[in-house]
């Protein structure tokens, strides 16, 4: 005697018909005339009275009845309990990630995970990568995407660099390019009307010491908006911005052309976005399936984006 049997069992009584009971169960009907077969032969009793109008319970069938739901509503009650232990149908997920993120990676993340496991609560926050770290160090976070021109990890954590992409130079795709070059040295970028981030963004402080390293000082045409606006105003016009290759992914309204190496031998800039989790803290199943539906959104990004982003390394744990 088995579930099977037992759920065949359940639904020809529910339904007095063996091929209507097939049709629920999706099998075909003499597969499930064995399985009543098999279960009357372990059971040593018939457990229905067949006839050409339906099938109805013998007296043992009556008897097994209750006892046949019960035992299948324990083996259902057992599954949800253990897959509640995996983290998988209950609990939460608690990711953080920067704002350049949130509009690109996470989206496709946050969609590919709900789809999977639509009753995990997942809470977003938003922050810059300090912040970010702070907040995981506290127990706020479970995982937190951050991005670095470096690629150093910082303390108590553990951080699995999973993309390296390049800083591109945006502009509307209504006006004509900024060069008529493949690249675009920094020092002709400085001199163009740009649209500068707010100074809590990575993004920003990144651009100003490349700008700094290299004695030029940009014309900001705006300062201090972040990235949705940034992206809007650029569209519209009115300047120029450095943000990552990522950001370009399906949008039409810009283009975008590489930045040139700052020196001789040296790569563009160019920053690493990374995981980061607790280094002394196990992940919960539900955690860990996050980081691994992370993994592969990084890796699609990847392919998408081309040239400008390359997939990083393996994990670093820091010290």
């Amino acid at each position: 005697m088995n579930l099977e049997q037992l759920r065949s069992f359940v639904e020809v009584a529910r339904f007095g018909n063996f091929t209507r009971a097939a049709e629920e169960l999706y099998l075909a009907q003499p597969s499930l005339s064995r399985q009543i077969a098999a279960l009357e032969h372990d059971l040593g009793t018939q457990l229905f009275h067949r006839a050409r109008g339906g099938s109805t319970l013998t007296i043992a069938g009556e008897s097994l009845l209750p006892l046949a739901r019960r035992m299948l509503a324990d083996a259902e009650s057992v599954r949800r309990e253990l897959a509640e232990l995996a983290g998988l149908e209950r609990g939460r997920v608690r990711l953080g990630a920067t704002p350049t993120l949130c509009i690109s990676l996470v989206a496709e993340v946050l969609s590919a995970f709900h789809a999977e496991h639509p009753a995990i609560e997942l809470h977003l926050s938003e922050q810059g990568s300090r912040r970010l770290l702070d907040e995981l160090a506290g127990g706020e976070l479970d995982l937190a995407l951050i991005t670095t021109t470096d690629a150093v990890p910082a303390e108590r954590f553990t951080v699995t660099p999973l993309l390296v992409e390049e800083l591109v130079v945006i502009s509307s795709a209504d006006r004509p390019p900024v060069t008529s070059g493949d690249t675009i040295e920094l020092a002709d970028v400085a001199a163009l009307p740009q649209i500068v981030f707010s100074s809590s963004y990575d993004l920003r402080r990144a651009t100003d010491a490349a700008f700094a390293a290299a004695d030029l000082t940009p014309e900001a045409v705006l300062e201090g908006a972040e990235m949705d606006a940034v992206l809007r105003f650029v569209e519209r016009g009115l300047g120029v911005a450095i943000v990552p290759a990522m950001v370009l992914i399906d949008r039409p309204g810009l283009r975008s052309v590489r930045l040139a190496a700052t020196a001789p031998g040296r790569r563009p800039l160019e920053r690493t976005i990374s995981v980061a989790r607790p280094a002394d803290v196990a992940p919960a199943a539900a955690v860990d399936v996050m980081r691994h539906t992370i993994t592969a959104s990084a890796t699609a990004f990847a392919a998408r984006a081309g040239a400008t982003m390359r997939l990083a390394g393996a994990t670093t744990a820091a010290q």
